[in-house]
């Protein structure tokens, strides 16, 4: 749990060794995150307009992650969006340059999460709902997606790698739903699918996931399932 905390977020000690036993805690580290940023988005929107609100939580949210899964956005756009070969793909991605992919669709995400949280009034289930459901889908990729690395931040993944933390995807649309009804229920598993949708692009193009892949769909999915959320139901 330790481990899962100290990747995924900037809480607890840093630098500890990422275990396959790791993946199984995502899911909670998900849920904390998501109600930590839903009591910002909540308190936010009493002092400011809710369009100061949104861009104060997504604010939140990089500093609370250390931005660790935008700039893996970023290295996947790199990789996966230029017409390039396998091994240019990946060395593209270990690349700490920031090529005109990465702005373009980092810029995209940022302008969709604070368009779509000032859409809507603030609910803190929502995004306990969404941000599990995110880390639950790709928890499960290191036990049916190969490597792409022959070693990496993500290698000592594969080891027993457990795949069951895809089926929380289930309860947390149902806590995501607990907020805003149907509307939530319909997020998670439209975020869900576009998490499938960037491993599944990655495994064509690269033969596999990595860390940047991972941390790609874990933005993705909350984007979309915002973007979904926020529609008029």
């Amino acid at each position: 749990m330790r481990d899962a905390f100290a990747l995924l977020t900037t809480f607890g000690r840093r630098g500890g060794r990422l275990r396959a036993g790791s993946l199984a805690w995502f899911p909670l580290v998900g849920v904390a995150l998501g109600a930590a940023l839903g009591c910002v988005w909540w308190a936010s929107d009493r002092l400011w307009p809710r369009l100061v609100a949104a861009a104060l939580t997504v604010a939140a949210d990089l500093v609370m992650t250390g931005a660790l899964h935008v700039d893996g956005l970023a290295d996947s756009a790199d990789g996966l969006l230029p017409h390039a070969p396998r091994e240019r793909r990946l060395e593209i991605m270990r690349d700490p340059g920031v090529g005109a992919f990465a702005v373009a669709v980092v810029g995209v995400v940022l302008v969709l999460r604070v368009t779509a949280l000032s859409s809507r009034a603030p609910d803190i289930a929502l995004l306990a709902g969404i941000w599990c459901a995110a880390r639950a889908a790709v928890a499960s990729v290191p036990r049916f997606v190969p490597y792409a690395r022959e070693t990496g931040i993500a290698s000592s993944l594969l080891d027993c790698a457990p795949g069951w933390p895809a089926l929380l995807v289930v309860p947390a649309a149902g806590l995501a739903a607990l907020g805003v009804g149907v509307a939530g229920a319909a997020a998670v598993v439209a975020g869900t699918i576009a998490a499938v949708g960037v491993v599944a692009l990655a495994r064509n193009r690269l033969g596999g996931f990595t860390g940047d892949v991972l941390g790609a769909a874990i933005v993705v999915a909350e984007t979309v399932a915002l973007v979904v959320a926020a529609a008029k139901w």
